[in-house]
């Protein structure tokens, strides 16, 4: 068997976007249908966005709208900004970004990397708003000179994008033949450049619209109604508004996604796939399961990997925050064993040994975005670490900075551990929250887990 031939290399990266691999689902459930995935996350930027960011930069470039050395400001969810990064970076634009508190920690931490002017702001206000990310976006850049901004949800080089490059793909590479495609709606872009698109090629095919549980966008769909938006954890799709970019009498069908189904079908992807790909890759290829499942008669059918999951591994990917929102059903006791998830038995909780070093102990700390440690020897708790602990170690011990941090745990750990036990009430965790001490929740002489503020916070805010 011969080697493929490599593509020639390529001068820019600009020059990598687009041209996406297509992938056939052959081990997950696809009842009587074929369903086919749009690799978009090998899109340099990690997602389709990069598509779209282009086509802005180069359409406000041709008619003047954006001269050498502006500024570029978005409002995004996240994947809009990379795509802007990646193609206004290099061109010498300054990009300004104006992002809601829900993205995922890595998307801002990549942003920020590529020297990008990242700004946060609320994502529990609606348009309207001043601090709802795409009227601060607009007022800002009202108050510049030499700006553009890109607007993702009204620009019309949006839908162009997708209409000149990802439709035509997805038609060669499935040889004219589709019966239906599955999208999200964010900026509306994807819908409506793929809708037109397979309007005039292929009146056959169905464009079938994915929405977050808490989007307005499925009850407008099938109901004409348009409804108070709730929230959901999806990012870059789902909306409390209809974009203009968006022609939602495109859609034929629509199917409401709850957040659990989201993370579990993205969890699925990567299990049975090998595809890490991110939150709405979750929604769309779980309402494209239900399609195919539905269907009586074979289809082909396809839908996107909008991009990477690389970007929420501390999210989605992640046991604790999966437990943390309640996604992994436990059944619910009533008491303290609800705020814990994953114990210490079934490794949900990291702890460290007596004979560790406050260096080890520091750098658990850090890794794991942890303020304290139980102390665990041979499956014994005998004390618990905090920060503060280490901190008094170190500033009043003796010898240099680095012996101190070789000081063995047992030496400043705190052994006097106050303790619940697992079946108390969470009305027990109050004496010991005024005290500014963490829970240790013991079962018996086995140690369970540690309860803090944030997780009681988190309990009543899932409970509310």
């Amino acid at each position: 068997m011969s080697s493929p031939i490599a593509p020639e290399p390529m001068s820019s990266a600009l020059e990598m976007i687009g041209h996406t691999p297509m992938l056939e689902v052959k081990h997950i459930d696809t009842g009587v249908c074929r369903l086919f995935l749009k690799l978009e996350n090998q899109n340099p930027g990690g997602s389709i966005k990069d598509r779209v960011a282009r086509s802005m930069i180069e359409a406000a470039e041709r008619d003047g709208r954006l001269q050498p050395g502006g500024t570029i400001i978005e409002a995004t969810a996240g994947n809009t900004g990379l795509g802007l990064a990646q193609v206004a970076l290099p061109k010498g634009y300054k990009l300004i970004l104006i992002v809601p508190d829900k993205m995922a920690r890595e998307k801002v931490l990549h942003l920020r990397a590529m020297g990008v002017d990242v700004r946060m702001t609320r994502s529990d206000v609606g348009k309207g708003h001043p601090e709802y990310y795409q009227d601060m976006a607009q007022t800002l850049a009202q108050s510049m000179p030499n700006c553009l901004y890109a607007n993702q949800f009204e620009n019309p080089a949006n839908p162009e994008a997708h209409e000149k490059t990802t439709a035509p793909e997805i038609w060669e590479q499935m040889g004219h033949d589709i019966d239906a495609v599955v999208v999200g709606v964010g900026s509306g872009g994807t819908l409506t450049g793929l809708g037109r698109f397979f309007q005039k090629h292929s009146p056959k095919t169905e464009m079938v619209l994915a929405d977050p549980k808490g989007s307005i966008l499925y009850e407008y769909v099938t109901t004409g109604k348009m409804v108070e938006a709730g929230s959901w954890i999806v990012e870059g799709i789902g909306e409390d508004f209809i974009p203009d970019n968006a022609d939602m009498s495109l859609v034929k069908k629509a199917y409401e996604i709850s957040d659990s189904e989201t993370v579990e079908t993205a969890r699925l992807l990567l299990q049975k796939e090998g595809i890490l790909g991110g939150s709405s890759t979750g929604t769309l290829l779980a309402a494209a399961l239900r399609y195919c499942r539905e269907q009586t008669q074979p289809k082909r059918v396809v839908t996107l990997v909008c991009d990477t999951g690389a970007k929420y591994l501390t999210k989605m990917f992640n046991d604790l925050w999966r437990a943390a929102q309640g996604f992994d059903d436990q059944p619910k006791t009533g008491d303290l064993r609800d705020l814990i998830g994953k114990g210490y038995k079934e490794g949900g909780i990291t702890a460290i040994g007596p004979d560790d070093t406050l260096l080890t102990a520091y750098n658990r700390m850090r890794s794991g975005d942890i303020s304290q440690l139980p102390v665990v020897d041979h499956g014994k708790l005998i004390g618990i670490l905090d920060e503060s602990d280490i901190l008094s170690a170190v500033e009043h011990g003796s010898g240099q900075a680095t012996s101190r941090f070789a000081i063995p745990v047992s030496k400043a750990m705190t052994r006097d551990v106050r303790t619940l036990q697992s079946h108390e009430p969470l009305e027990a965790l109050a004496p010991i929250f005024d005290k500014g001490e963490v829970a240790v929740v013991m079962e018996g002489e086995e140690f369970v887990g540690l309860i803090t503020r944030v997780d009681l916070i988190n309990h009543l805010r899932l409970t509310a």
